[in-house]
């Protein structure tokens, strides 16, 4: 199944990707292909050719979605427990329940930005995970850091909603702060704690590329944006929907 670009992305993918390699590797490997695949020429035709129903459309839409942290998440390409191909298109002053969550992932993920620009912030966690140190008279130094409630997140077996359980108090540090315009990329390992917004007036469109074999069962996510629901349910598009998605991307990229 695929048409001509289809078909040369995934076999890019594959040469880039395939085999076992160590994770710093890996992520360099995946910023390199994702840098390529992402020009907005080349993009723009496999975009075009899968909005015509090229590759995997049923597939496709079943992991198609809005996701929980405020952006459009259409699968492109799906290379099975290996790598999948993403195209993100974000939208100015969405809002959504988790879009200012800090949060890893389950594999290392590269990301290279088509049209637009985003903020992203680098985060560590204090070894403290929470606890306020104490001066001489047992009350808070205060200070270092950012209080959030932690959270585990992890899929469920039938549905693949997000299962969000709580795991205590966390304090994080930022750790690095740094915008990305059309044109640059970045990896990122799968433990790497950040969180990422659009912040410009227009909407931003991302190519998003989530690598790796083993990946984790559940990532972590801390908020200090109030408690989390148990579950946040997750609304697959449907064929017409998810076709009707990518005709849009492809014609916002052509004004691009």
């Amino acid at each position: 199944m695929g048409g001509r670009q289809v078909l040369a992305a995934r076999r890019r993918l594959a040469q880039a990707l395939d085999g076992e390699r160590p994770e710093h590797e890996l992520v360099a490997a995946a910023r390199t292909v994702v840098a390529e695949l992402g020009s907005t020429e080349r993009l723009l035709e496999l975009i075009s050719e899968l909005a015509c129903g090229e590759g995997d459309p049923e597939g496709c839409a079943r992991l198609s979605y809005r996701h929980v942290l405020g952006f459009d998440k259409l699968l492109l390409i799906d290379g099975g427990p290996r790598h999948m191909l993403r195209a993100h298109l974000w939208h100015p002053g969405a809002g959504a329940i988790g879009k200012e969550d800090i949060h890893n992932h389950r594999s290392p993920l590269a990301s290279y930005v088509v049209r637009g620009r985003l903020t992203m912030e680098l985060y560590e966690q204090d070894e403290r995970n929470g606890q306020d140190e104490r001066n001489g008279k047992g009350e808070p130094r205060g200070g270092g850091g950012m209080a959030a409630a932690r959270y585990r997140e992890s899929l469920a077996d039938r549905s693949a909603d997000w299962l969000l359980e709580p795991a205590g108090p966390a304090r994080l540090r930022m750790t690095h702060v740094g915008q990305y315009t059309a044109g640059s990329a970045y990896a990122l390992p799968a433990h790497t704690l950040h969180r990422a917004w659009c912040d410009t007036d227009v909407p931003t469109v991302t190519l998003f590329l989530e690598t790796g074999s083993e990946r984790r069962r559940h990532t972590d996510v801390f908020t200090a944006a109030g408690p989390h629901p148990g579950t946040v349910p997750k609304v697959p598009l449907d064929v017409a929907g998810y076709l009707a998605e990518l005709g849009g991307l492809a014609e916002l990229l052509r004004s691009s």
